[in-house]
């Protein structure tokens, strides 16, 4: 007997909740935004508390804009895993989650130092 929502076996030959690994996904996405969010507070705190100067006002708003648009990506891919049948990733969404990823982290470094 299949449990509901069950859609397969596993490797040792026990039914498996394919439910489980979508929602697994969602928490990563949803840590992901939040790490995120953190690395733009922590630029705008510096900016703020710093000189001023315009790399730290260019670097923070390229942190903004970078975190808004994870944050799309991120809500996209939410509401796709909300699907009974997930679709897989896009490759250009993979590119631009990617992107806004390398782009925080480049733009934190130049905000900090």
């Amino acid at each position: 007997m299949r449990p509901p929502g069950g859609t397969g076996v596993g490797p040792a030959g026990e039914l498996r909740d394919a439910g489980l690994q979508p929602e697994r996904t969602r928490l990563a996405w949803r840590r992901t935004t939040l790490a995120s969010a953190v690395v733009l507070v922590l630029a705008l705190r510096q900016t703020l508390r710093g000189s001023g100067a315009a790399q730290e006002l260019v670097g923070a708003a390229v942190i903004a804009l970078s975190w808004l648009a994870f944050l799309g990506v991120a809500h996209r891919r939410i509401r796709a895993l909300e699907a009974g049948r997930p679709t897989a990733l896009a490759p250009r969404a993979a590119l631009a989650a990617a992107a806004c990823t390398v782009t925080l982290a480049v733009c934190a470094m130049a905000v900090i130092v």
